[in-house]
C-alpha cells in the first residue's frame, strides 16, 4: 500500500478490473423546482446513466417472500402464504413510474446462515430466480422521465445482498468470531477459514443469479453492522488468520473479496454498490482512516457507487428515528468527498425526506446521490410531485417506524401509518370515482382526527358526497398534541397533507367542511339525507380511582398538551405509556413555541447525543464526560413517572423507538422512574401518596416502601375511554344505528395509535357501500403470514 503522491488516494494492487472511468460533467438540469435532484448522472459507458439523482433505498418489508419449506407451511396456519413475488412486482413497478432514478430491494440473504430472520428471504437456486424475474420485468417496462438527452431512461433496481451475521435471529447465525450480539438471543459461531472463502463465494453466486434474474446491480450490505460489518471491526473479529488481527487491511479482506469477485463474476456493465459503514456509532468501531481505506479499497476492487452506512443496528444513537432532524449525517459524506478520497459516486442517507433536503445536500456538494428509502412508503409518487413542483401534495414520511420497521422486527408485511395502502398494493386499492353511481352514498363523519380523515379524504376521493364536522376550528384530532412533542415535528406534515386534501376535495364540490361544529344524537336523528354516519370522536382521558383525584393540582395530558395549563417545577406523571413519555418530554424540553422539522438545529443534537461531528475517535462517539449537557433539561423541572405494573417503565413503547424515547429522559437526569405503585391518595396539599411494592417471588420477600411526593401538579396520564356516546345513543334507534359505524379510538381506547385508525378509516371507507359491511362487522385487517407466525413461535421458544 502506498499513497500516490499527487492525491488522497491509495493504490490496491487488488483491482478486479479498469471499469470506464466516472465523471460527473453533467449539466445541472434546467428543472424550475430543483435542479439538481433531477440532473441526470452518467455512472459509466458500460452501464449508462441514472435519470436523477434519488435512489430509492434498502428497506425490509416482507415482500420480498420467504424459503419456508412447503411441507411446513400448512403447520403454521397463516392467512397469506406469500409464495410468489407479484406484490413486491407491484410495489417496486409503482415506485418506478413514480419517477424514482434507481431502487434497491430489501436484503436478501446469499445463503441460509445469512438469514436475517428463519427461512427468510435468499437467492441460492434457479427457481427463486424465475420467482424474480417478474419484479425485474414490471419494473423495466416503466420509462423514468429525465432531463437528459434521451428524455428518459429505463426504469433500474438493483437487489441488495445482505448476510445478517451476529444479527440474525435464528440458532445458525454465524459471525468472524464467536460472538453474540446485544440485540440477538444467539451465539453466533465462528467461521473457520473454508467457511469464510465459501461465504465469499455465496456472495458472488448470489449476486450472479441476481442479474440473471435481470436485476440491473446488487448492493453488497457492508454496513449497519451485519456480517462484513463484524469482520472490519477488532471487538468483533478476534481472527488471527488472514481475516484478522491488529491488521485492517486483514480485517477488510473479506469485504474486497467479496467486491473484487463480484465484479470478475458479473462483468462490467452490471451496477455493483457497495453500502460502507462510514460512521458506526459503537465503541471501538472503525476509525476514519479505516473507513477510507475501506471506501478505496472497494473502489478499485470494482464498485460503482458508495452507499453511506450510519451506526451499527445495537448502537445507542438514533439514526432514523423522527427525533433525528433532517439530513443529519449528510456531513459524514461530505467528509469523504471533501477529502478527495474516492472517484465512484457517493450517496447521503439518512432522515431524507423531503425534496428540498436532498437539494440541499447536493448543493452543498455532500454527495452525488441521495437516497430516501421510507419517504417512498409514504407517497410512492414524490418523486414525480417534487419535479412538478407540487410539494404540498406530497405525504411527507413522519420518520415513526411504527409500520414499517416495527413490522419488520416480528415477521409483519411493513405498511406505513400514513399511507397504508403501502405494501399492500395487491390487497387494497383505490382508484378516483371507481364507485359507480348507483352506489355512491352520502356519508356523514363526525370527528377529523386521523380516523375520520383518513375515511373521509379516501370515501369522497372514490365517489362519495362526505359531510365533516369536527367541534374544534382545525383538523387534526390529537395529531395537534403530538405534533408539539419535541421529537415529533414532523406531525405538522401530516396534518399539512391531510389540510391540502380537504381544501382540493371541499374545492372539487367532493366533501363539506364544517368546523366548529358539534353533532349530537338528535342532530344524526334529524339529517335524513345521509345514509350512512361515521364516529370517529377519538378518545377521553381516563380518569384513575384515586381519593383526592378532583384536587385542582391535578391535570390531564389534554389540559397540558392542547390547553396550555401551567405546570409548576415539580410534577409527578400517573401513567408511563406513550402519553406519559410524551408529556415527560414536553415538559422538559418544549420551548416558548412549537418547532417544526425545519427548526432542529443538527450541532445541537449531535452534541446532546454525543456523536463526534469531526469523525476522528474511533467509532465516531464522543468519550464520556464530553458532551455539553448543559441544555438537556432547559426547563429546570424534576419529575416522577409512575406505573402501576412491575418492570422497566415504556416497556410496551415501539420496539425500535422506545429506547431512544427512554434513553432521552435519562440524559436529562430530571426523571425519576418508578414501577410496581399503588397510588394511595392525594392529599388536601396535592401532594401525592404512593407505596412502592418490592421483592416477591425471585426477589426475595414482599415489602411496601410508603413515600409522599410533593410536588406542584400532578399530570394524569391513564389512559383513556372511547368517546363512543353517540354510537351507544344511536344503538337505541334500531333504524339510525343500522348507519353508524364507529372507528378509531372511538370504536377502540388503545393508546394514541394512528396506525391503526387511519387503516381502519381507509379500508372502510373502501368497503362502505357494500351492503354486507355493517356496524360491528366493520373492521378489516391484513391477513397474518407464515413469516410473522414463526417470529411469533420463536419468541415463545425463547421465552
Amino acid at each position: 500500500i502506498k499513497l500516490k503522491p499527487n492525491r488522497n488516494r491509495i493504490s490496491f494492487s487488488t483491482a478486479a478490473s479498469v471499469l470506464p472511468p466516472y465523471h460527473d460533467d453533467t449539466p445541472i438540469s434546467t428543472n424550475k423546482h430543483f435542479p439538481r435532484l433531477f440532473t441526470p448522472l452518467h455512472l459509466n459507458s458500460s452501464i449508462g446513466t441514472l435519470p436523477n439523482r434519488i435512489l430509492m433505498g434498502s428497506m425490509h418489508t416482507g415482500l420480498e417472500g420467504h424459503s419456508i419449506p412447503s411441507l411446513l407451511l400448512p403447520f403454521l396456519n397463516a392467512d397469506v402464504t406469500h409464495d410468489d413475488l407479484s406484490p413486491m412486482a407491484t410495489y417496486f413497478e409503482q415506485r418506478a413510474k413514480g419517477g424514482v432514478g434507481l431502487m434497491v430491494t430489501g436484503g436478501i440473504a446469499p445463503n441460509v446462515a445469512g438469514w436475517v430472520g428463519p427461512f427468510a428471504a435468499k437467492l441460492t437456486t434457479k427457481y427463486e430466480v424465475e420467482r424474480h424475474k417478474e419484479v425485474t420485468g414490471r419494473v423495466h417496462n416503466v420509462m423514468v422521465p429525465s432531463d437528459g438527452e434521451k428524455g428518459g431512461e429505463r426504469a433500474r433496481i438493483c437487489m441488495q445482498i445482505l448476510h445478517a451475521g451476529r444479527y440474525a435471529m435464528h440458532p445458525l447465525a454465524v459471525s468472524a468470531s464467536k460472538t453474540r450480539a446485544p440485540i440477538s438471543p444467539f451465539r453466533a459461531k465462528e467461521l473457520s477459514l473454508a467457511e469464510v472463502h465459501s461465504t465469499i463465494h455465496d456472495f458472488v453466486h448470489c449476486a450472479v443469479l441476481a442479474k440473471e434474474a435481470g436485476y440491473d446491480g446488487v448492493e453488497i450490505m457492508g454496513s449497519e453492522g451485519y456480517l462484513i460489518n463484524q469482520f472490519l471491526v477488532r471487538k468483533t473479529n478476534q481472527r488471527n488468520d488472514d481475516y484478522g488481527g491488529e491488521d485492517f487491511i486483514n480485517r477488510m479482506r473479506f469485504a474486497v473479496d467479496i467486491v473484487r469477485q463480484t465484479r470478475q463474476a458479473v462483468g462490467g456493465d452490471f451496477i455493483l454498490i457497495f453500502r460502507l459503514s462510514m460512521l458506526d456509532l459503537v465503541e471501538d468501531g472503525s476509525s476514519w482512516e479505516e473507513v477510507k481505506l475501506l471506501a478505496q479499497a472497494v473502489e478499485d476492487a470494482g464498485a460503482t457507487i458508495i452507499n453511506t452506512g450510519i451506526g451499527w443496528h445495537e448502537a445507542r444513537i438514533p439514526t432514523i428515528a423522527t427525533s433525528v432532524p433532517r439530513g443529519s449525517f449528510a456531513w459524514v459524506t461530505k467528509k469523504m468527498r471533501e477529502e478527495n478520497v474516492v472517484d465512484v459516486p457517493l450517496c447521503a442517507t439518512n432522515r431524507i425526506n423531503a425534496p428540498s433536503v436532498g437539494e440541499w445536500i447536493l448543493d452543498e456538494d455532500c454527495a452525488d446521490l441521495v437516497s430516501m428509502a421510507r419517504p417512498f412508503l409514504a407517497d410512492p409518487e414524490i418523486v414525480n410531485k417534487s419535479r412538478m413542483g407540487k410539494v404540498e401534495e406530497i405525504n411527507t414520511c413522519i420518520a415513526c417506524n411504527q409500520a414499517c420497521l416495527d413490522h419488520a422486527f416480528v415477521g409483519k408485511t411493513a405498511s406505513c401509518l400514513v399511507n397504508p395502502f403501502s405494501c399492500h398494493e395487491t390487497e387494497i386499492t383505490m382508484e378516483e370515482d371507481s364507485v359507480p353511481e348507483e352506489q355512491r352514498l352520502n356519508i356523514g363523519v363526525v370527528g377529523s382526527g386521523p380516523a375520520g380523515l383518513a375515511f373521509a379524504t379516501t370515501a369522497a376521493k372514490i365517489g362519495h358526497k362526505v359531510t365533516l364536522y369536527d367541534k374544534s376550528e382545525e383538523i387534526g384530532g390529537q395529531f395537534n398534541m403530538a405534533k408539539r412533542i419535541p421529537g415529533k415535528e414532523e406531525f405538522h406534515e401530516t396534518i399539512r397533507y391531510f389540510n391540502w386534501q380537504v381544501d382540493q376535495l371541499v374545492k372539487d364540490g367532493r366533501m363539506t367542511l364544517k368546523l366548529g361544529t358539534e353533532v349530537s344524537h338528535e342532530d344524526m336523528e334529524r339529517d335524513e339525507s345521509l345514509d350512512r354516519w361515521i364516529v370517529a370522536t377519538g378518545v377521553n382521558p381516563r380518569t384513575p380511582s384515586i381519593p383526592g383525584i378532583d384536587h385542582p393540582k391535578v391535570l390531564s395530558y389534554i389540559d397540558v398538551l392542547r390547553n396550555n395549563a401551567e405546570v409548576g417545577k415539580r410534577v409527578a406523571i400517573i401513567g408511563a405509556g406513550g402519553i406519559g413519555f410524551d408529556v415527560a418530554e414536553f415538559l422538559i424540553h418544549h420551548t416558548a413555541t412549537d418547532r417544526t422539522a425545519d427548526d432542529m438545529n443538527v450541532n445541537e443534537w449531535l452534541r446532546d447525543w454525543g456523536v463526534d461531528a469531526t469523525n476522528e475517535r474511533r467509532g465516531g462517539l464522543i468519550q464520556q464526560g464530553q458532551n455539553n449537557s448543559q441544555h438537556l433539561n432547559p426547563s429546570g423541572r424534576q419529575i416522577v413517572m409512575l406505573q402501576r405494573k412491575k418492570g422497566k417503565l415504556g416497556k410496551n413503547l415501539g420496539k425500535t423507538t422506545g429506547w431512544i424515547h427512554r434513553s432521552t429522559l435519562a440524559k436529562s437526569q430530571a426523571v425519576e422512574m418508578i414501577g410496581s405503585v399503588t397510588y394511595d391518595k392525594i392529599d388536601e396539599n396535592g401532594n401525592l401518596h404512593i407505596s412502592i411494592n418490592k421483592g416477591g417471588g425471585t426477589e426475595g420477600p414482599k415489602k411496601e416502601i410508603k413515600r409522599v411526593l410533593e410536588v406542584d401538579n400532578i399530570i394524569s396520564c391513564a389512559g383513556q375511554v372511547p368517546m363512543d356516546e353517540l354510537e351507544k345513543e344511536c344503538g337505541e334507534n334500531d333504524e339510525l344505528g343500522k348507519k353508524v359505524y364507529t372507528i378509531g379510538g372511538a370504536y377502540e381506547a388503545l393508546e394514541l395509535d394512528a396506525k391503526r385508525a387511519i387503516d381502519m378509516g381507509t379500508r372502510l371507507a373502501l368497503k362502505i357501500q357494500d351492503p354486507a359491511v355493517v356496524p360491528g362487522k366493520h373492521e378489516f385487517q391484513s391477513g397474518t403470514g407464515p413469516e410473522e407466525k414463526l417470529f411469533g413461535l420463536l419468541n415463545r421458544f425463547m421465552k
